[in-house]
């Protein structure tokens, strides 16, 4: 029974953060006493201190996404849903925790400046310059994926059904309410437990008022083509990520992570009390290989599932944005392991959609925001919602989890595009967001329809191998500070494996064309995007590894 599934999910999450949180958050001795950059900067534009139950939100917000949902759905279409179950409870204990712990931890020890500071500080040389425009080009590929994944939410047609339109309106109606609660917060100095109680009934209503907006709002919304969503998301990015934090990003976060906490309840109901049972073969394998797709379960799972199990993009959101509002230190642990356990959370409840679907059911062909769309509204259904209200409110919440992604990753992009250049002035600023969504731009419309499945791959492989470099930063601090770190060395090696491994593989098809040239045939975009950039990656990673051997020899000698 499914049910079973999730209750023991649950009781190993709960062990895990009760004992392996504790462990984690005694390698560094907290301080509440310390003064965080938050606290001591505060210029009220990027540091700006919150409360724990506020930067919890925002930070689970941002970091889960749709990441915990569409790489689980996809991999247990691939390899049946026991190994993609296995990864995302192994990987989100034991790796992705200790990552986004030790990686907001090792920021606020240093003023709340990026990862890219501290490998400054203890690898130095070029180490710094290629860490940047290794996370940069990261970020880029998270822009172009959750970008084109919204626009083609909000294009979505069921058997003649257009739900997108009502999930575009209620999208436009959110980002507007986020703002206003900001100006209520920071402007009205109202209590944050007062703004919730007020704007999360309207949060609700929003979600049903959508779809039944009258037909002159919606007709507009319906003849948009993916392109120009593409554009307007894009365009909507690179406003969200230059105004004050206060005004959009952390509303909207909050919002944002009530809404993951309301979804994760109702896919706990569902998985609990809904009486499914498992219909989905728990091995979908011949040997190694997907029966689906003839795809290598090694690696090819460890990048397909990277939100949910362990994510680089989490690292640079702690080391970002959410340190430069923690207020105490001790909030530390509860932020980071804490979020990243509720997003495993997330996958698990996106693996429980398929593991309810029949193998001959016709929705195992959809997108996956369809399938997980469908799973939620099965969900609601115990509480007598219509389906076609559910699963309205199941795309708005998939593309809600975007819009968290997608402000705050344009934001990050921006941040280390000026840490590149030298750009800290408003006008800069203005320069570094709009470089930040020019790339993404360019992409999306070269690539064919459904463009975030060329770069799903990448973005897979380059948010894990992103994950090892920034476990290799913090070991090498926590080195610096006399400590053996084992619980982020051994994750760090493994993830650098796979990861590697991975990229050598995207970037086969492209060196094989490079041969084909000669002969009149050109490889596609998505052949070069692969390629060209999956050898970028690879090349700074490696080059990132032997420097910190390097001086991890060099601190011998001394």
């Amino acid at each position: 029974m499914v049910s079973v599934i999730v209750l023991a999910v649950l009781i190993i999450f709960l062990l895990a953060y009760i004992f392996y949180g504790r462990f984690l958050g005694k390698r560094i001795p907290l301080n509440d006493d310390f003064i965080t950059p938050a606290c001591s900067i505060n210029d009220g534009i990027d540091y700006v201190p919150a409360k724990p139950a506020l930067i919890l939100a925002q930070h689970f917000s941002a970091i889960a996404a749709a990441g915990p949902i569409v790489g689980p759905i996809i991999a247990c279409l691939w390899f049946g849903w026991l190994p993609a179950l296995l990864w995302v409870v192994i990987g989100a204990v034991f790796i992705g925790g200790a990552h986004d712990f030790f990686a907001l931890a090792a920021s606020i020890r240093h003023r709340g400046t990026s990862i890219g500071e501290v490998i400054k500080r203890y690898m130095p040389g070029r180490s710094y310059k290629f860490f940047l425009i290794f996370v940069w080009l990261a970020l880029e590929y998270v822009i172009i994926t959750f970008t084109d994944i919204t626009a083609h939410t909000f294009k979505t047609n069921i058997e003649g059904a257009a739900f997108g339109p009502g999930v575009a309106a209620s999208s436009v109606l959110y980002l507007i309410l986020a703002m206003v609660m900001g100006i209520a917060l920071y402007r009205g100095k109202i209590a944050l437990w007062k703004a919730t109680l007020i704007f999360l009934p309207f949060l609700l209503g929003i979600v049903w008022l959508g779809p039944r907006l009258p037909n002159q709002f919606l007709a507009p919304l319906s003849a948009f083509s993916v392109k120009q969503w593409d554009v307007l998301l894009l365009f909507y990015c690179l406003i969200a990520s230059v105004i004050p934090v206060w005004l959009l990003l952390q509303p909207r976060g909050y919002l944002g992570g009530w809404f993951l906490y309301l979804v994760i309840f109702i896919g706990l109901a569902g998985a609990l009390c809904g009486g499914f049972s498992i219909e989905y073969p728990a091995i979908n394998l011949s040997g190694l290989k997907s029966l689906a797709n003839g795809k290598n379960i090694f690696p090819i799972l460890f990048i397909t599932i990277a939100c949910g199990a362990c994510s680089g993009f989490h690292g640079i959101v702690s080391s970002g944005t959410t340190a430069k509002q923690v207020k105490k230190e001790r909030d530390c642990v509860p932020i980071t392991y804490g979020a990243m356990l509720l997003e495993g959370l997330v996958a698990v409840l996106a693996i429980i959609t398929v593991i309810i679907l029949p193998k001959n059911s016709p929705l195992l062909k959809a997108d996956p925001n369809l399938i997980y769309a469908g799973g939620l509204a099965k969900s609601l259904a115990l509480f007598n919602i219509p389906y076609r209200i559910a699963f309205t409110f199941a795309l708005l919440a998939f593309s809600t989890f975007v819009y968290d992604t997608l402000d705050v990753s344009t934001r990050l992009a921006r941040y280390i595009f000026q840490e590149l250049t030298g750009w800290h002035s408003r006008k800069g600023g203005l320069l570094a967001g709009i470089a930040s969504v020019l790339l993404p731009f360019v992409f999306l419309m070269a690539s064919k329809e459904k463009g975030y499945l060329a770069a799903w791959p990448l973005f897979g492989a380059s948010n894990q191998l992103l994950a090892s470099i920034i476990l290799l930063a913090v070991s090498l601090w926590l080195i610096h500070l006399g400590r053996r770190p084992w619980y982020t060395i051994l994750p760090m090696i493994f993830m650098f494996t796979v990861t590697s491994w991975a990229l050598v593989n995207l970037s086969l098809p492209f060196a094989q064309s490079l041969f084909n040239i000669s002969a009149g045939v050109f490889p596609s975009a998505d052949i070069w995007l692969l390629g060209v950039c999956g050898i970028m990656l690879l090349g700074l990673s490696l080059l990132l590894i032997m420097e910190a051997v390097r001086v991890l020899f060099l601190r011998r000698k001394k």
